[in-house]
């Protein structure tokens, strides 16, 4: 490999890490000795060859394909086409015949399809994605692809994948086979407009800007309240493998707490042999228990999400307490262990009828922590005992409710352990309705903004 080669690679490993993958330095030796053997003339071949050597999770593909395409570009400049596309009588780009110009190109097996598609890809940026900005020309690929909306496609490319004849009669287009295949080529454009118009982008303003806002965050990272469907999915996956890491953890710290308590007359015995001086401590039988877990969840709103995720986590750890219940709330606390007790696997059809049919919500619908806390002390404080930990899930908005301290101070009390989990930033915290720095006084609270927060709170936290 030449130096400048190296260089470049290593500054690209440098920005996996900075986006928080972990690569190790074997990881960069084992990149740079594939480097050597891949065509690189081939982005594909390379693309994969580095993926292969520097990634350890295939959540992480996501990001490394977006800096990949940032530091590998496929060309720089502007694509020189041949063509136009096609326009109307007053000049402007005629979209319906762009479209079906797409579906028979997407349609196409050819060993020019490749090439063709890159190329309605260029045209469409440049024709259809081009803006005036304050800084000169630019490029958006959302309106690129307001304009084509690949999604519309779907049914076309299949018509053309068939010939017009997919065997459904008069419904061409609707195999099922064909659907999904031009599904996904539909998306294939999707992504090839994003690329184009991120390269063009970066070749203006330079990789590190246009990476700051086009280049996604590991799942770990997403913020709960701000994450989407899709991103709520990503972050989902995440949580079976932080469960088996966090258990690992809490059960070495297990053994290494349960070693009972310095039994003194024992000790006192032993150092007899040693000239009085107690060397060696001796520890009574230890008695292994297990704790029990009380949680108590906001499910309003886009709070829901931080909820399950958590309980999805916690009851991924359920081996390791004795009993684990569950309470949610948005305006009225009720017992909800049952809707859980099918296991992780059912937790999003567990959570909508929980939702749906548990007494969470007898008021005005907003959430009100003061009137769930007086519930809980009402109804439901003997659950808590010196053995138990309680912990309390949501961004304490209180909707400028009373927050009833008091009641939250009681329950602390009654608890061995007891934290409240947050979700939304520090900052925010005592702003508008929120009644966090309130209820700080009473509890310790934690900011849990993402998947590697609450990984690192409950592992810590967790009483063993």
């Amino acid at each position: 490999m030449t130096a400048p080669l190296v260089a470049h690679l290593t500054d690209f490993v440098d920005e996996l890490r900075r986006r928080g993958i972990e690569v190790g330095p074997s990881n960069l030796i084992d990149a740079a000795s594939a480097v050597e053997v891949l065509d690189l003339l081939s982005r594909p071949q390379l693309r994969e060859g580095l993926a292969a050597t520097l990634l350890s999770d295939v959540a992480q593909r996501g990001v490394f394909d977006r800096v990949f395409d940032l530091w590998f570009p496929i060309a720089f400049g502007k694509r020189t086409v041949t063509t136009d596309l096609p326009r109307d009588e007053n000049g402007e780009v005629d979209i319906p015949a762009v479209r079906d110009m797409l579906s028979e190109v997407l349609a196409d097996d050819g060993p020019d399809a490749d090439a063709r598609l890159a190329d309605m890809v260029a045209m469409i940026v440049d024709a259809l994605g081009r803006y005036e900005s304050t800084r000169g020309e630019a490029f958006s690929a959302y309106q690129a692809l307001s304009a084509v909306n690949p999604q519309t496609l779907i049914a076309a490319i299949a018509a053309a994948m068939a010939g017009g004849d997919d065997g459904s009669g008069d419904r061409a287009g609707t195999d099922p086979m064909n659907r999904a295949a031009a599904r996904a080529r539909a998306a294939d454009l999707r992504a090839a407009i994003e690329t184009e118009t991120q390269r063009r982008m970066a070749d203006r303003n330079g990789r590190e800007r246009v990476g700051e806002y086009a280049v996604p965050q590991l799942p770990e990272n997403i913020n709960f309240l701000s994450a989407g469907a899709r991103e709520q999915m990503e972050i989902r996956r995440t949580i079976e493998p932080l469960a088996r890491l966090l258990a690992a953890k809490l059960e070495t710290r297990r053994r290494r707490a349960h070693r009972g308590a310095v039994d003194v007359r024992k000790t006192l015995r032993a150092s007899m042999s040693t000239g009085g001086v107690p060397i060696e401590l001796s520890h009574r039988k230890p008695r292994p228990g297990r704790p029990e877990l009380i949680i108590v969840c906001d499910v309003s709103g886009s709070v829901a999400g931080f909820s399950q995720f958590t309980l999805r986590l916690v009851y991924a750890l359920r081996q390791q307490f004795s009993k684990v219940r569950v309470f949610a709330f948005v305006d009225t606390v009720d017992e909800v262990t049952e809707y859980f007790d099918h296991g992780e696997d059912d937790f999003g059809a567990a959570m909508h009828a929980m939702i749906s049919t548990a007494r969470i919500s007898t008021r005005d619908g907003h959430s009100d922590y003061g009137n769930m806390l007086r519930g809980f002390v009402s109804e439901y404080a003997d659950s808590l005992t010196h053995r138990g930990a309680l912990l309390i899930l949501g961004d304490a908005r209180n909707n400028f409710h009373d927050t009833s301290i008091g009641a939250l101070t009681e329950l602390v009390d009654r608890a061995r352990h007891a934290y409240w989990l947050n979700p939304e930033a520090q900052t925010h915290w005592g702003t508008g309705d929120s009644a966090a720095t309130d209820y700080q006084e009473a509890i310790d609270m934690f900011e849990c903004r993402n998947a590697v927060q609450l990984g690192r709170v409950i592992a810590d936290l967790l009483p063993i």
